[in-house]
């Protein structure tokens, strides 16, 4: 099942429902009582979703929906640097492969949704993508064990986890300012729920920037996989439904390259995780 956040004309509240076909059936008009998909998550109701769903016929067309971030009020945006071992090596800088994963949040208003614009600010010239596989949560827990890790995912989406590269070294000894610059990054365009398609396998992400391959990595080269990072993150944080997780960006962004491939108004980003789709925004230069 893919369930989705979205609008139907710009000033329009929020709905949140499920992709059938090229359409989509409006959930939150069928469940009163849940007003969003975070709260579908809490109440643990995917298995009456599925049913209803089953049964349903479009209530729109996906052609004519405004998409929001799949989880648009997540209480943590949990985020891990470096996490392909490719990544690494990617630095040059002869280290060792970290003992623990570095770890960052980012603030809602830092994510757009998909086929949305993201951001170029005009303080710098140096706004970057960064591909990225997201979990889900959708049970909560704390001191989580890795072996138990896949019962508290409710499924996959997509991150555009954008990056605005000066930014990140204002300080020393953290990134939170680059990475939270308003409408830098995306988040979508739906969650796959993990009956669906398996959290735990090996899945593949790819980036491209106007049609150009930039990123193209698969989960079985992490340094820290998806059970590990459940474990880890649940030790300090009490994980709840909707938080999200993005789990890292393999090499090949823009920073890397010589001279330097940074993202400028008009350039369109797309980052497919096959299974799940294509998360896909266009760049404009931020309006002061």
């Amino acid at each position: 099942m893919k369930l989705l956040t979205y609008r139907l004309s710009p000033g329009d509240t929020p709905r949140w429902g499920a992709v059938v076909g090229d359409g989509v059936v409006d959930l939150g008009a069928r469940n009163p009582d849940l007003p969003d998909l975070r709260e579908a998550l809490r109440h643990d109701a995917l298995v009456h979703l599925q049913e209803q769903v089953a049964s349903a016929s479009p209530d729109a067309s996906l052609a004519d929906v405004d998409y929001l971030p799949t989880i648009p009020n997540p209480e943590k945006i949990i985020c891990i640097g470096v996490n392909y071992a490719n990544r690494n090596a990617e630095y040059k800088d002869d280290s060792d492969l970290p003992e623990y994963p570095s770890v960052f949040m980012r603030t809602r208003e830092s994510l757009v949704g998909h086929e949305q614009d993201l951001c170029d600010p005009p303080e710098s010239d140096q706004l970057d993508y960064e591909g990225e596989i997201v979990l889900v949560v959708g049970k909560a827990g704390r001191r989580i064990a890795a072996e138990r890790a896949r019962e508290h995912v409710a499924g996959l989406t997509i991150m555009n986890e954008g990056s605005v590269r000066d930014w990140l070294r204002h300080a020393k000894f953290n990134v939170t300012q680059g990475k939270n610059f308003v409408a830098s990054g995306a988040l979508g365009p739906w969650m796959v729920t993990a009956d669906e398609l398996d959290p735990m396998g090996s899945l593949q992400v790819i980036t491209r920037v106007n049609g150009e391959e930039r990123q193209n990595d698969v989960t079985d080269n992490l340094m820290f996989d998806f059970r590990y990072l459940i474990a880890y993150l649940s030790t300090f944080y009490h994980l709840k439904p909707g938080d999200i997780i993005a789990t890292g960006t393999p090499n090949g962004a823009g920073a890397r390259f010589d001279p330097p491939k940074y993202l400028k108004p008009q350039d369109q980003v797309e980052v497919e995780v096959p299974g799940v789709g294509v998360l896909r925004n266009s760049v404009v230069a931020e309006r002061l």
